[in-house]
Order: structure tokens, then C-alpha cells, then sequence
């Protein structure tokens, strides 16, 4: 033992007496493993993030969405045309009397439009549903109430605002209580959401939703108000157009998450009876979608992984090419401790410690530095929105993309770093240290 920390004393001083070649060697080994800690924290962010998005539609739903056909197949009157497509009532009631699976369903209908108060004035969302859907997309109240059973039946003239409808629409006063124009019919407002982050698009069929700028009013009151006729445009002369969608989404709530995909099948082959050749549905399923989810998380880290360990292998070759230097340099120093009793272990021993004390040094300022990837990936970003590089509205995917990542570091990275780096000390220090062993103490000597 005693001789163990002898070596490492030795191997310390030796390093130190080239300050800026051990430094600058270093430094392959540290931004090898930061590079590592921060490709994978940036992946296992991004992960979390997408995760997180598929978890807010729940584990436990079904998702069937209206879309719109290929080869439009409409039906036609006069000079009216009308597409038809979509999920119908009858839908709705098949699937809600063969499911035993399924607890309850919440179907919705939307269609943009124009909200007014006063002079002021947005383009919104207009959502008809049910009170069901609150829980159901994890919305929260910030004043007022959600709509009831009791303006579903009574075909009620009620809204709720979502949070950045409320707060253009009435920028100086409480909405709750007012009264919004919605196609020249006032809805009294009887509630106001919570600001949401929005959703991500998932999948081919579910696009992404900013819950800020909705209008929430009962189904049965959407039905009633707003029919196929309102939404009839002029698209020629003499010739109209309009689309005809009894609902745009059924979101399915199963018992049981065992019973997922096989319910998710069962509502596949049964809308695909009803509906024929048509291809004007889709079924998303977000349990499907986080197994997908982790696949790709784990994919993304190896990927990133092996780019990143690229730079370990570039700072092991560095270390190899400065130890070869280093035993031509100290050639006399071996000639001499040969001569003086030292076995060739002895000698391979203090060059294979000497490489790992500099690679496992450089792995630990590595570690350190990978530990503030979080803090510097902020740093940065605000860096950038505070010099205009991007802005905090941006809409390119791109900069959405940037703004909305979080990198979190996965902790088992740290560990597996440092262990690759000391490896690569040890793989690139072993023939510059087998070298040294080697040398010929006679010839050792001569050595000028």
C-alpha cells in the first residue's frame, strides 16, 4: 500500500511538472464527458417533454378523430355542395352500447370563429362539449364554473373563456357574469380556465392545441346554434360549399389500462364497418404512443451517447500520443530506476497511473461541468430572447422546440462518464506504459 501511494505521489508530480501539456491533455477527456452528460441530459429532456404531452391525453384513452377524406365524397343538392364526413351520432351510440370496457364518452365539436366584447375583438376556438370534458384534458378553473348536465339540457346560452380569450376580451374587468357576441348570439360567460401549456402535435391524426384561446359552450347548444348552414361559404359564382361533421372527436375513457388496446381495437374494426371505404376517422391510442415514446428515448440516447463518446476517443488518443512523448522524454529517469532495483510492472505501473490520475481528473471537471447543462441551457436561451435572437412568441417549430426544452440530467450518465473516462486512460495508457517497461536499462542510461 505503502508503495501504491508512492507511485501516485510520483505520477502527480511528474504531471505537474508539465502544467499546460497535462492541461490541455485534459481537456479532450473533460469535453468528452461533458459532451456525453449533455447529449444525454438534452435527450432524456426532449424525452420527458414528449412523454409528458402523450400523458396529458391519459393512459386510459382512446382518442377517435373525424378527418377529413382523401377523395372527397360529398353529396350534393342544387347548387349546394355539401361534404359529409366523420363521426356521426349513430357512432356515438353504437359505441357507447357494445363497449363493457369503457366508462364514459365525451364527444366534441369544434369550428374557429369570431368572438367579440365590445370593440374588442378574436379569432377563437369554439368548443361544443360536455362537462366531462374538463377532467378529461386535466383543465383548471381560475374563477367561476365549468359547464353543468343542467346547460347541456337546457340547451343553455352559457361560455367559459379560456385564459387568454378572457383576458383580451376583457383586459380591465372580472368576465364571469358578462357576456360574449358568438355569431351575433350573446353567451353569458359563467367561467374563466386557467392558463395551459399547449399540446404538441401527436401522431398523424391529432394536431397540436393551444387551450388558451377557446370558447367552451354546451354541446347540445353548438348542435342547436350552429348548424351546416352557417358554415356554408361561397367558393365560385353561383356555387357553395360546406362541410358537414356531427363531431370532431370521441375521447373514450377505459375501466382498466390492461383493456386499452384491445378496446382501441374492438372501436378500430367497429367504425371501420360503419363507416366502409371511407377513410374519415382515426383512433389514437396515447398508451400506444408512450411505449412509442420510450422506444424513441431510449433510441435517442444511444445515438446521442455514441456521438458524444467520440470526444472521449479523441482525448484518449491524445493522451496516448502525449505519454509516447513523455517516456522519450524520461527515458533516463527509467534507465535509472531500472538500474536502481525497479521491476518493469513497477515502471508500467507509474505510466498507467500517471494516465488515469490525468484522465480520471478530467472526468471529474467533466462531471462538474455536465451537472450545470441545465443552468448554462437557460443562461443561453435567455441570452438569446434577451438579444432578440428569438422571441418568447415565436412560432417556427424550430424555435418552439428550443423554448419549450428542458434538459434534465439523467443521474445514471454521471457514473457510466467517469467509468469511460478512467477506461480510456487505462486502454490508451497501456502501450505507452508497456513501452516504457520495455526499454533497455544499458541503453536507458546512454540516453541523452
Amino acid at each position: 500500500m505503502v508503495r501504491f501511494i508512492r507511485t501516485i505521489k510520483l505520477a502527480m508530480k511528474s504531471l505537474l511538472l508539465h502544467k499546460l501539456r497535462s492541461g490541455l491533455t485534459m481537456l479532450g477527456i473533460v469535453f468528452g464527458v461533458f459532451s456525453v452528460i449533455a447529449m444525454l441530459a438534452i435527450g432524456e429532456g426532449a424525452s420527458k417533454q414528449a412523454q409528458e404531452q402523450v400523458l396529458q391525453l391519459g393512459a386510459t384513452n382512446i382518442i377517435v378523430r373525424s378527418v377529413k377524406p382523401p377523395e372527397e365524397t360529398a353529396s350534393t343538392a342544387g347548387s349546394a355542395r355539401v361534404l359529409r364526413y366523420g363521426l356521426t351520432r349513430d357512432d356515438y351510440r353504437i359505441l357507447q352500447r357494445t363497449l363493457p370496457t369503457v366508462t364514459s364518452l365525451v364527444p366534441v365539436r369544434e369550428v374557429v370563429f369570431d368572438v367579440r366584447n365590445l370593440e374588442w375583438s378574436l379569432n377563437a376556438r369554439i368548443v361544443g362539449c360536455v362537462p366531462e370534458y374538463l377532467q378529461m384534458n386535466h383543465l383548471q378553473l381560475a374563477s367561476g364554473r365549468f359547464l353543468t348536465d343542467n346547460d347541456e339540457r337546457m340547451l343553455a346560452n352559457n361560455a367559459v373563456l379560456a385564459y387568454d380569450t378572457a383576458m383580451l376580451l376583457f383586459p380591465r374587468e372580472d368576465p364571469v357574469g358578462k357576456s360574449v357576441q358568438v355569431r351575433n348570439r350573446a353567451y353569458t360567460v359563467v367561467g374563466v380556465m386557467q392558463e395551459r401549456t399547449a399540446s404538441a402535435a401527436v401522431g398523424g391524426s391529432l394536431s397540436g392545441q393551444d387551450y388558451n384561446k377557446d370558447v367552451y359552450i354546451p354541446l347540445s347548444t353548438f348542435q342547436s346554434r350552429i348548424n351546416t348552414k352557417d358554415l356554408i361559404t361561397k367558393v365560385a359564382s353561383g356555387s357553395f360549399s360546406a362541410e358537414s361533421v356531427v363531431f370532431d372527436q370521441i375521447t373514450l375513457k377505459v375501466a382498466d389500462v390492461s383493456d386499452v388496446i384491445a378496446t382501441a381495437e374492438v372501436v378500430r374494426e367497429t367504425l371501420q364497418r360503419l363507416h366502409g371505404a371511407k377513410k374519415d376517422f382515426a383512433v389514437v391510442v396515447p398508451l400506444e404512443l408512450l411505449k412509442q415514446a420510450d422506444q424513441l428515448r431510449n433510441i435517442f440516447n444511444v445515438v446521442l451517447g455514441s456521438i458524444a463518446s467520440i470526444s472521449l476517443l479523441v482525448g484518449g488518443i491524445g493522451i496516448m500520443n502525449i505519454m509516447l512523448a513523455t517516456v522519450t522524454e524520461r527515458t533516463r529517469e527509467i534507465g535509472i530506476r531500472r538500474a536502481l532495483g525497479a521491476r518493469r510492472r513497477d515502471i508500467t505501473q507509474q505510466f498507467l497511473l500517471e494516465t488515469v490520475v490525468l484522465s480520471g481528473t478530467g472526468g471529474l471537471i467533466g462531471m462538474a461541468a455536465g451537472l450545470c447543462t441545465p443552468m448554462a441551457f437557460i443562461g443561453i436561451k435567455n441570452i438569446a430572447i434577451h438579444y432578440g435572437m428569438i422571441g418568447t412568441n415565436a412560432t417556427s417549430d424550430m424555435s418552439r422546440m428550443f423554448l419549450d426544452m428542458h434538459p434534465q440530467i439523467a443521474m445514471w450518465s454521471l457514473p457510466v462518464a467517469f467509468g469511460f473516462s478512467v477506461l480510456t486512460g487505462l486502454v490508451f495508457g497501456v502501450y505507452p506504459a508497456q513501452s516504457a517497461a520495455r526499454l533497455d536499462p544499458i541503453e536507458a542510461l546512454r540516453h541523452e
